[in-house]
């Protein structure tokens, strides 16, 4: 039970090495259930009874599914599809004395620096081109090794063991080729889009790490994987939403992207995309905009982002009381000033769900004297006002390219969310 279920998420996170990917991924997955895909700019024909989804951006999607009775209340699930990454500059070669060709990338996001060294990378994303007259978008994944950030030898750096600061316009470059590399790298990614190089007017590239993911441990308890956070709850909350017989509320599943950069884009948690669909869900079964809000009054939204385990070599970082652990419970995350929206309504309802699902809960709060994250429940508060309270699956190395988590943690969010969105 848990572990094909964790077998089912490796394979999915294998599927999405950036948000554009796990965007794709997830829609081929509601296509391939019934689901009807809907246009932003088209009108929208909705029926009761009836499945759909619609993207925006092809980075965010939101699916839901409306009851026989129509519109009355939403039951939401909020994760997202983005982790943080390198991206990769326009004209990204750079030629080094004519012996090497490296890529010029910037970083995406909060990342741990160090693990991306002496580890098998490669690129992935989405191509812009011009194609029969139209601006298109292709999305591409190179799915073998291509690139590598070679760490700089100790004999010539005695003091990195005792603590560096990284420079990512220097130290963090990744080596493509040697010198005949030159001129290649926008040829091979126009061969990976199926296009001529010259049809190329912009990108969206990314570097994503090559190493599977894996299953581990003394009792193989512990999973690991590249872009755990948050790939772990879209997929647990997509195949409890599935399983679900949703019958009693208008149920919505909703990936959003940019989450770690702020979510402060038309396709983040900031934007009105979550508000824009539920709005339309409401009028487009014949409601009003009184009805709508009333039906926000009523709602409930679960935000879905992976929470911070208590880790075993650094105890005294954890808060002296609320240590979540990996496998111990899906945690419900307070923060007093508000960078999570828990409140005392919203735990006591998420703590009720994970009873009747027979799971176990854990709480995080950050210790007093150090600043904590933020997620998305709040900021998509400020669009979509209702009860909210944030949730994650306890992980180990938050933002490394390959982070850990506990086993039965993903088909214990699987539950909880089937019985949500019951």
């Amino acid at each position: 039970m848990y572990r094909k279920t964790a077998e089912d998420l490796l394979e999915f996170i294998k599927k999405s090495p950036t948000a554009y990917q796990a965007v794709e991924t997830i829609c081929k997955r509601f296509e391939s259930e019934g689901f009807t895909r809907l246009q932003e700019d088209e009108h929208w024909k909705l029926k009761p009874g009836c499945t759909y989804f619609v993207t925006r951006n092809s980075s965010a999607v939101i699916a839901f599914s409306i009851p026989e009775k129509g519109c009355d209340v939403f039951h939401i699930i909020a994760s997202h599809s983005d982790s943080p990454a390198f991206k990769i500059k326009e004209n990204p070669e750079i030629s080094v004395e004519g012996a090497y060709v490296k890529l010029n990338v910037e970083k995406y996001g909060g990342m741990l620096l160090a693990p991306w060294f002496d580890r098998p990378l490669s690129v992935a994303g989405r191509m812009i081109v011009k194609e029969n007259g139209k601006i298109k978008e292709k999305l591409v994944c190179v799915e073998h090794d291509l690139l590598m950030i070679p760490n700089l030898a100790v004999h010539m750096n005695r003091d990195v063991n005792d603590g560096y600061k990284y420079n990512i316009q220097k130290d963090l470059l990744p080596l493509y080729g040697g010198g005949d590399a030159k001129g290649t790298f926008m040829k091979r990614m126009a061969q990976e889009a199926g296009v001529e190089e010259s049809d190329i007017l912009s990108h969206d590239l990314f570097l994503y790490n090559r190493m599977p993911g894996t299953i581990w441990g003394a009792s193989e308890e512990f999973i690991s994987a590249p872009r755990l956070d948050d790939l772990q709850c879209a997929f647990a909350s997509m195949e409890g939403f599935l399983s679900a017989d949703r019958k009693e509320s208008v149920c919505v599943y909703c990936v959003l992207d940019n989450e770690e950069v702020g979510s402060s884009t038309k396709q983040g948690a900031a934007s009105t995309f979550l508000k824009d669909t539920l709005l339309r869900i409401c009028l487009g079964l014949g409601g009003s905009y009184e009805d709508y809000l009333i039906s926000l009054a009523k709602s409930f939204m679960i935000s879905a982002d992976n929470a911070q385990a208590m880790h075993p070599n650094y105890t005294e970082k954890a808060d002296p009381v609320n240590r979540p652990v990996l496998n111990g419970g899906i945690t419900v995350k307070y923060n007093a000033n508000q960078k999570y929206c828990t409140d005392g309504i919203s735990a006591a309802v998420f703590q009720e769900l994970c009873r009747e699902a027979e799971v176990s809960c854990q709480t995080y709060v950050n210790r007093s004297d150090m600043a904590g994250g933020s997620t998305l429940g709040n900021i998509s508060n400020t669009q979509v006002a209702l009860n909210t309270v944030d949730v994650g699956l306890p992980q180990l190395a938050m933002h490394s390219p390959y982070e850990t988590a506990g086993i039965r943690d993903t088909w214990d969010f699987c539950r909880v969310a089937g019985i949500f969105y019951r």
